[in-house]
Order: structure tokens, then sequence, then C-alpha cells
């Protein structure tokens, strides 16, 4: 079923051609001018433009070209009665879908523009998918094994083959998306775009417009009639990231769609109706919100049907030499690098760092050593520093501090994670002096520099010679 707009200025005729079109299901709006065929354009959204070449009033090009420039992506079919080579070429280059020529067989009519619908949706899609792609993060699957995650994909398994609108939580960085882009692919809806909208990333008002879409004149840069992704999902899926910075306005129309199936654009007052899943995440805890009036109540249980808990990396560590082996393939095809591997004392270090950033924080370490390493191997003192300051995996001393050895110790990232310590605090110490710095160590000047350059620090030190 399509929204199609017939610009025929012959009574007969465009009974005729509305008749074949109803025996689809398609929805209609007739013109008999240029004036109202603009006018119909100007108003509202089609799928597909059904136009007479020409009508009383003038040329059906101009349908074309006012059809074109509203929206690039809306294909329009030209009749005509006089076909030819050349008219056919003209009407194509100026951006036709296609054209009859009359008289036409009505099968002929209703495949074209059956053809012309499907070809307006997937041109639509593929804007909204271009424009969402940037926000995906991660690869195309879930990794790690872990007891945790097992779980997570068994539940993921439980709720795909299903309609139910799913609330996804968990920290920052965690897999989010990935989880909801899993539960699209085992759904009904696979084949029809999942769609993905970060809600903290827009103002109420622009947030509004992107989810429910607007009318002209709706607002300030509201110059024409704009599809939201409500709409833009019909039949797929609507991934809503940090569900929990929408709005009281937005609530209460999200809430609306959840209930009845209906979206209201902004600045009208007709209600849509679209088939549309909801998934929903957040890492925030929206039952306090419920409890301190910041987030609906009655929205929370329409979105928390089935809650879904991403587990944080510092809770899977185990699943950590998997991860990093698969982002460290998918960092050197995007960098076009040689595929570099981890040190056991690297991975060690990796193992026992908390990651508050999760996933995403251990792809970004990962992609800055890939790029700062010049070996194949990736060593402990590639590693970045966390983005609290302290050097990865960081240890106290427990011999000096008087306490028991721990069980496990990695002996040797343990003991260049203290030197290197030693090293940046007496350079601080000493306010960059090389030459200070290796008296107050009892290090030769050679031995100081060796140890500066071999841990990244020669830029912390001051330029005095040595």
């Amino acid at each position: 079923m399509a929204r199609v707009l017939i610009v025929e200025d012959e009574p007969n005729m465009r009974k005729t051609v509305a008749a074949h079109l109803r025996q689809d299901g398609h929805l209609l709006v007739e013109a008999a001018t240029i004036r109202e065929g603009l006018a119909a354009l100007d108003g509202d959204d089609f799928d597909v433009v059904l136009s007479d070449q020409r009508l009383g009033d003038g040329e059906g090009t101009q349908i074309l070209e006012a059809a074109r420039q509203l929206d690039a992506s809306l294909a329009v079919v030209m009749l005509t009665a006089h076909g030819s080579v050349e008219l056919a070429v003209e009407t194509m280059r100026k951006g036709a879908f296609d054209f009859l020529t009359k008289p036409f067989l009505a099968a002929n009519l209703k495949a074209v523009i059956q053809r012309a619908a499907r070809h307006t949706q997937l041109n639509r899609e593929n804007d909204v998918l271009r424009t969402t792609v940037g926000r995906l993060e991660g690869g195309s699957e879930i990794r790690g094994h872990s007891p945790a995650m097992q779980r997570l994909r068994e539940m993921i398994g439980r709720v795909g083959a299903t309609d139910t609108t799913v609330l996804i939580t968990g920290e920052t960085g965690t897999g989010k998306e990935l989880a909801a882009r899993a539960i699209h692919r085992m759904s009904r809806r696979a084949e029809r775009p999942l769609i993905s909208v970060n809600c903290a990333a827009f103002t109420e008002t622009l947030l509004e417009s992107e989810l429910f879409g607007h009318e002209r004149g709706a607002f300030t840069g509201a110059d024409r009639v704009r599809q939201g992704l409500f709409e833009a999902a019909h039949e797929g899926t609507l991934f809503l990231d940090e569900a929990g910075e929408l709005s009281a306005a937005a609530q209460a129309k999200l809430l609306r769609v959840l209930a009845e199936g209906r979206i209201t654009r902004v600045g009208s007052t007709t209600a849509r109706k679209v088939d549309v899943r909801v998934i929903a995440a957040t890492h925030r805890n929206l039952l306090r919100d419920v409890e301190e009036g910041r987030f609906r109540q009655d929205l929370y249980y329409r979105l928390a049907i089935v809650p879904i808990a991403v587990p944080p990396l510092r809770e899977r560590a185990e699943d950590i030499p998997e991860i990093a082996e698969f982002l460290l393939q998918q960092i050197a095809g995007e960098l076009k690098i040689a595929r570099k591997r981890l040190h056991t004392d690297a991975l060690q270090q990796l193992m026992t760092y908390a990651f508050p950033g999760n996933v995403r924080e251990l792809r970004n370490l990962l992609e800055r050593a890939c790029i700062l390493t010049n070996g194949p191997e990736i060593l402990w003192v590639d590693l970045p520093e966390a983005e609290t300051g302290a050097p990865m995996g960081e240890m106290k001393m427990p011999l000096a501090a008087g306490g028991a050895l721990p069980e496990e110790l990695p002996l040797r990232a343990t003991l260049a994670s203290w030197e290197r310590s030693i090293l940046e605090q007496m350079l601080a110490r000493t306010n960059g002096s090389k030459v200070e710095a290796a008296r107050r160590l009892s290090l030769s000047k050679s031995d100081l520099s060796y140890k500066l350059s071999k841990y990244g620090l020669m830029s912390t030190a001051a330029s005095s010679k040595i």
C-alpha cells in the first residue's frame, strides 16, 4: 500500500487510473491541474506521483521538478499520449522513475506503481540508514562466552522471535546497541530496517521532529513536510538509545505510539498508523527516575516488558582475550595496517583493569596502541594510560607496604609499572630535569635516557642535555 498523487486533467482517465490503483489498496489523492498538484505536494507526503505530461495549465514536468525538489527520494511516473524516445529520454533525464504511454494495460500501470513505491521506500530507508550508520558501534555480533554473556544470548534468543518491547540497560560502552541489533536480526522484521537514534543528541524540539516528523511551518526552519523515524521504520525496528533523556512531551508521545500504534507529526493534529517494534536502551536507573518524577511510570512499564541487562566488562574479564583479538583484527582492517598481537603481559594487564568505559574503552586503547606501536607485538608499555592518568594495570607494592603477596602477580609487568611510576614522579620533582633525575636515582645518563625512551617519557623530560 502506497500514498499516490494522481495529477490528470481528463476526468475519465483520472477515474480509471484511480479505480485500478484502489484495487491494490493504495491511498489516493487526485488533482486536475498543476496548481492543485503542487498544493497537494506542498501539504502532504507521497510515495509515488503519477502525472500526465500535458495538462490544461502547463507541462507535467513542473510537477516532476517540484516533487524532486521537495523530496529527492520520491518516485515520479509520467503519463503521455505522445510517447516517443526523445520524450522518454527527456523525462528520465529530469529525474522521472518511469513513464507510461496511453493507452496502457491495467496490469502495466499496477506494476509500475508497485515498483515506484518500492523505489521510494528503499531510497528513504537508505537516507535514514546513512545518517545512523555512524552511530553504530562495534562488530556485527556479541563477543564473549562467559556465563554472563551466555545468559545474555539466551535472553536475546527468547525475546528476538517476539514483537515485545525491550528495555536494555547497562553502563556506557557495554554494547547495548549490539544487543538491540542481535534482537532485530532474530525477529520476523529482520528484512526490514533497524533505525537507531540517540535521544541525548538532540534538543527537545528537534528530537520530537526526528522521531515523529513535522509539518511545514511547525517551527522556525520547518520549510517542508518531513517524515519521522517512526514512519521510516514502518514494519521494522526503532532503537531508542539513551531513552532516559526523553523530555516529558516526548515521553507522552512515545507512550501513545506504544499504546495505540499511532504517531502525530509536530504541528499536525492527524494521527498516522505505524507498525514499529521499539527497543529502548539507557545507562540510567529508570526506576529511580520514576520515583523522583523524572520519568513516567506508565511509560517505564511499557518499555520494560522484557528488561535485559548487559554486564560491564569488569564482570566478565575472561571475555577480554576473545574481544581483544576480534578488535585487533577489526582495527587492522580499518587502519589498513598489519594485524598486531598482544604480548602475554599486556593481555594480563588488560584483564586486571576495571575498564570504566567498558568495550568502547578497550577498543580505543587498542586502536591507539596499534597506531603508536612500531613492532608487530603490543607490549604492556605500549598500552596508553587510562583516562584517570594512572598507568594501565598499575599495582601497589605489596612487599614494600608490608602486605602479603596476592595469589597471582605478573612480575615483569608489575616491576615495569613501578619503574615507570618512579621515573614519572622523579621527573615531576625535578621539573623535568634529566640531569638531576639521573643523579637522584643513581643512574648513569645513558641508562636514564634508555629507560625514558623505553617507557615513552622523553617528552615529559626537559630539554636539558645529559
